[in-house]
């Protein structure tokens, strides 16, 4: 069962089973129907942040009333007011500059390594999708 990092208190946390596998994600029509708001003309790159706001909610960096605030950006002229909290979950680069951080992130680990401390520290969490 993959882990979960914020409270889900609107009950937008879905699974998607495909064979063994489950995959956790965030529904924007959930989060609808639930009542924080109507999020049908945001744009899609803000719909992932908005999905990422909804991943992390813990009533202490990411409340309610932020993820509510999302669905009056339309109606505000495409400007929110409040500041919100985003914590990148995935990260995802062109090959020429990709390839860089990669070597960068293998140079760092390299160097851990050599100091005789453990590599996972560093890149524990980074997950590269080519």
């Amino acid at each position: 069962m993959p882990i979960t990092v914020g409270r889900d208190t609107s009950k937008t946390r879905k699974t998607l089973r495909i064979d063994r596998t489950e995959i956790a994600y965030y529904s924007i029509p959930a989060a609808e129907a639930a009542g924080l708001g109507d999020f049908s003309k945001l744009p899609a790159a803000l719909k992932v942040v908005l999905e990422n706001m909804l991943r992390f909610e813990d009533g202490k960096t990411v409340h309610i009333d932020d993820i509510k605030a999302f669905s009056d950006w339309a109606k505000n002229g495409g400007k929110n007011p409040r500041e919100i909290a985003y914590r990148p979950a995935r990260v995802l680069m062109q090959d020429f500059t990709g390839v860089p951080a990669v070597v960068d992130l293998a140079a760092m680990r390299d160097g851990i390594v050599a100091q005789l401390a453990k590599p996972s520290r560093l890149i524990r969490s980074i997950r590269l999708i080519w």
